[in-house]
């Protein structure tokens, strides 16, 4: 280019400034008129990127996108306003999370173009639960808090003013800038929609005029969502109002952070056919609640999604209900055969066959639609053409078929089994299916071998959007702990979800073996949360309690009753009674959400009030008070006296598996350390590392760990000669190499060494097997750590490591690698025996929570857990010495008199449960009440104004209190040969007592 062609180059630039600069006035007034009149003051702070947007409106018919501002916290750009615009900026944003959005269209098309004109802008602020918490006092302008205050007044007269400044500056908090320069009622507006949805449970949906422009109507949809379920949330919204064929006009979406975890806080505005949305429960506002309300359910990345719900071949609710049959049937029959029934197989089998899919749809809708007419015969019609479709299913690949025909039967015995299900409730933030346990038996032994054979008296199905889980309970008063299993990436959780009904179903059956001394019996709960694409910590605890928090209600939404039917009408209940299912914290259920939970069951109205689940606050803390290391140790007191060792004269030799700062290993070496002044604990081996003392560990530096820390705070310098301790928690790198630390006391030198991977995790994992000590105690660790294929390591020259075992761990040990080890000479104390006394407290926790305020526990709190703890130990003692004397009978191995000896207490407390149920009047006779009086605490039984309320008690509660204390005290305390006499002078005095004596 020579030097003239470049001065016209230039001077043609030039021109080209000068003309923008003379239409950017023109394009300035037409936006002014053409955009909504909230611009000016949504905007107000973005003056550049309006300007800039006014220069060069006109080039958008060439370039269609205009990038007004991109900074790290903020987008600004400038679109034709086409199919799909929005959902293109918003796919790029995936991975950022949004603090704020807004978009606007024009009223009429860019001149020139013949467009509109799509204004989007975005904010990248979002605050965290830390930064809430860590900003001290701040005052929010009186100002602007009189004209909110007035706003409210004025828009929303039924806001809670009580919770203004609060609410307020929790808002100014995490936007400033957007009370600063919103109009009075706009923050109203956020402020009412807010409360609204921390009301609602966390979801909230309502349609209303804007009553805003004159000249154009528009309407105006608030929804609300607690925990937005993932980063891409704003753009899975959006899917929904474009597959409704909502074209949304104009959008303000806020979410701010409470301090516990987000809120997402949308209002969106639509021109004409928003009208329809104004006839509440109308088909359109129902539609549009019910779909925006199952984005809490329905993920983005399932097939369901992509091929189904994008494609507009099926509606995101029933995508919903199809990713739970697949959910159930993968975990109904992966247990059993992971390879023939993984996940993907499931999935694709629902996928390959749309018709068949909408058929398993069609006929759940028949059974639990409510209100449909004429249902039983339609269902009874439909099930009968699809169960011979599925005999028929013939698309000429036999070992294909085999396999979907499998799964599309296990479905549709989940929706023959099927009692009652959440899936009509519109604001329900996962699902929820309470089945009838019979469908196991019609699965056949081909899925259920790998199963205790004792069947359930309930089990209930949980799936949400990011895991699915199984509530089972062995009785119809049932309780046991609520564990959550986190899987960090996708193999991990399909891993735990191929096994995750077995896993359950095993713990729930332990739990009821373990529960006979208590009026509930066994159950347990078994979540697996999907957490594969974060890393984050503070979305990890987020997810998880989004999971728990739609479980809780989802298991709500079914079970809370009145007279005894489901009181939710949306529920089509085809159980028809209560039913009381008792709760527990286990792997993974923090205190904030146990808290959460028993004040949501009060809320809610369920049956048993806050008693659902046993409280930190309103209750006996396990860790506090060592109830489940109280039985651990009476276990292991009485196991040494048959061994003939005085725990608390003689020396002897443990050794134990948990962390010391935990709760039942740090309370059973806290006892251990009180009641045997001469114990060597020759091993602790916990997450953290290992600590071996030939000697025993030092009694003194070991008191300075327990219950505060985990085993890697010990003091290395209180080590024996010949002893060490080994360190998860301490590593470093080597070139490629990771190494952990190593630390050995050899005479009067302590030696540090650096071991590779395989040398520490070698000698990690050997440890429980090869350290000699009189009694093994393993009171934490993974289940089936002993296993079928690793007991012979116990044995050293056919000689087992330990003389003893009391399981402090549930399921520690395998019932194979258990028989094989007691073949060799090993005294084990089972875990449904040992381990018991925790969930018995947990139990008068529910107790105390029936009968005494919150005020009358606090106030006898120490008197109370003082007669608990006698209760406890009086339960382990009675078990164990009644272990042993069927022993020395001839009884079998120790764990099969522990299995047999909760078989008859249960056995007998079913048949009497059944008929002190019949009977209700019963429990109001003397000898039958002193027997109901015997299972309770003596605060209860001795002070007269607690001993009466037991008669307020549910027919149901006092029959199985009475069933309980009648099953165990006539195993505990059997006496064969009075027992035969008794019962042979009630058969005469029945029978032979009305005839005359003759010669």
């Amino acid at each position: 280019m020579t030097e003239s062609e470049k001065v016209r180059w230039f001077r043609q630039v030039s021109k080209t400034i000068t003309a923008r600069c003379l239409e950017a006035g023109a394009n300035l007034q037409w936006l002014q008129e053409q955009m909504h009149p909230y611009l000016s003051v949504t905007m107000r702070d973005e003056a550049d990127a309006i300007g800039s947007l006014a220069i060069q409106l006109p080039t958008l018919k060439d370039t269609r996108r205009l990038v007004l501002r991109d900074t790290p916290k903020s987008l600004v750009i400038a679109r034709l306003n086409r199919p799909g615009s929005l959902y293109d900026t918003l796919r790029l944003l995936r991975e950022r999370e949004i603090s704020y959005a807004q978009f606007t269209h024009s009223y009429a098309p860019i001149p020139g173009i013949g467009e509109e004109l799509e204004l989007q802008r975005f904010e990248f602020d979002r605050k965290t639960a830390e930064d809430i918490a860590g900003v001290s006092e701040i005052r929010v302008p009186r100002s602007f808090v009189k004209e909110i205050r007035a706003a409210l007044r004025e828009h929303y007269p039924g806001y809670d003013m009580g919770r203004l400044d609060k609410e307020l500056r929790l808002l100014w908090l995490n936007n400033e800038n957007y009370v600063r320069y919103s109009p009075p009622r706009r923050v109203a507006q956020i402020l009412w929609l807010y409360q609204q949805s921390v009301a609602s449970g966390g979801v909230y949906f309502d349609a209303e005029p804007a009553q805003e422009i004159v000249d154009q109507p528009e309407y105006r949809i608030l929804f609300a969502a607690g925990n937005p379920p993932q980063l891409d949330f704003l753009h899975q919204v959006m899917e929904v109002f474009k597959r409704l064929g909502l074209g949304i006009k104009r959008a303000y979406c806020l979410t701010i952070h409470n301090g516990l975890h987000p809120y997402f806080l949308g209002t969106f505005y639509l021109h004409g056919n928003g009208e329809a949305l104004l006839e509440k429960n109308g088909f359109l506002f129902n539609q549009l609640k019910q779909e925006l309300f199952n984005t809490q359910i329905l993920s983005t990345v399932s097939a369901t999604y992509r091929q189904y719900v994008a494609a507009g071949r099926m509606t995101g609710i029933d995508a919903s209900l199809v990713n739970a049959f697949a959910s159930f049937c993968h975990t109904t029959l992966a247990h059993n055969q992971p390879d023939r029934f993984g996940y993907q197989e499931v999935e694709n089998a629902f996928m390959s066959d749309l018709e068949m899919t909408l058929r398993l749809v069609a006929l759940f809708r028949a059974r639990f639609e409510p209100g449909l007419q004429e249902r039983e015969q339609a269902y009874r019609t439909e099930h009968a053409e699809l169960e011979r479709a599925i005999d028929d299913y013939n698309t000429g690949h036999a070992y294909l078929d085999g396999i979907r025909k499998t799964i599309f039967r296990c479905c549709l015995l989940f929706i023959e089994h099927t009692l009652k299900t959440n899936f009509f409730v519109a604001e329900k933030h996962a699902l929820a299916f309470r089945l009838d346990p019979a469908y196991l038996d019609r699965l056949g032994p081909e899925f259920t071998s790998d199963l205790p054979p004792e069947r359930p008296f309930r089990v209930t199905f949980f799936f949400g959007r990011h895991g699915c889980g199984y509530h089972i309970g062995f009785s119809d008063i049932a309780r046991g702990g609520w564990r959550t299993v986190l899987a960090k990436n996708r193999d991990d959780f399909i891993t735990n979800a191929n096994t995750l009904f077995r896993e359950n179903y095993v713990l729930a059956h332990t739990q009821h073996l373990k529960n006979k001394d208590i009026y509930e019996g066994g159950s347990k709960m078994v979540v697996v949360l999907d957490a594969a694409d974060i890393a984050n910590r503070e979305m990890v605890t987020r997810r998880l309690y989004k999971l728990q928090y739609g479980f809780i209600q989802a298991f709500f939404d079914i079970y809370v009753t009145e007279n005894g039917v489901a009181r939710d009408p949306r529920v089509v209940d085809y159980y028809r009674e209560d039913e009381p299912i008792e709760l527990g914290p286990d792997e993974n259920m923090h205190d904030e959400m146990v808290e959460l939970i028993a004040r949501i069951s009060t809320k809610r109205g369920y049956l048993l009030g806050p008693g659902v689940i046993s409280s930190k606050r309103f209750g006996i803390n396990h860790k506090e008070f060592g109830v489940t290391s109280t039985g651990v140790i009476t276990f292991a007191d009485i196991t040494l006296q048959q061994m003939g060792i005085d725990m608390r004269r003689d020396a002897f030799s443990v050794k134990m598996t948990g962390g010391p700062g935990g709760d039942v290993a740090g309370n059973a070496l806290r006892l251990l350390l009180e009641r045997a002044p001469k114990v060597q604990i020759r091993l602790i081996l916990d997450g953290t590392g290992a600590l071996f003392d030939p000697a025993g560990a030092d009694h003194d530096a070991l008191a300075q760990v327990v219950l505060r820390h985990d085993i890697d705070q010990y003091d290395p310098q209180a080590l024996h000669d010949g002893g060490m301790m080994i360190f998860r928690s301490q590593t470093r790198k080597d070139g490629l190499r990771e190494l952990y630390r190593k630390i050995s006391r050899q005479g009067d030198t302590l030696v540090e060494e650096w071991i590779t991977v395989d040398e520490f995790y070698r000698l990690f994992n050997s440890l429980v097997f090869t350290v000699e000590a009189d009694l093994f105690i393993p009171a934490g660790g993974r289940p089936e750590t002993i296993h079928r294929g690793n007991w012979q390591q116990f044995l050293r020259d056919g000689q087992p490591s330990a003389r003893a075992i009391v399981e402090g761990a549930n399921s520690f040990i395998t019932p194979e690698a258990r028989d094989r080890l007691q073949e060799a000479g090993v005294i084990i104390m089972r875990d449904a025996s040992a381990n018991k006394c925790g969930v018995i407290s947990s139990s008068y926790e529910i107790i105390a929570n029936l009968l005494l305020s919150e005020q009358e526990f606090f106030a006898h709190k120490e008197r109370y857990v003082g007669d608990v703890l006698a209760i406890l130990e009086k339960r382990a003692a009675d078990e164990a010495r009644l272990i042993f004397r069927r022993k020395e009978q001839g009884g079998g191995s120790y764990t099969e008199i522990s299995a047999a000896i909760s078989r008859e207490i249960n056995g007998h407390y079913a048949r009497l449960f059944d008929y002190f149920q019949k009977n209700p009047e019963l429990a109001d006779r003397p000898l039958y009440r002193r027997a109901l009086l015997a299972h309770l605490p003596k605060l209860l039984r001795e002070t007269p104004r607690f001993r009466r309320r037991i008669g307020q008690l549910p027919p149901k509660y006092r029959a199985a209190i009475l069933a309980s204390e009648v099953a165990s005290s006539l195993v505990y305390q059997q006496d064969a040969e009075a027992a035969y006499e008794a019962m042979l002078q009630a058969h005469l005095q029945r029978h032979f007592s009305g005839g005359k004596e003759t010669a």
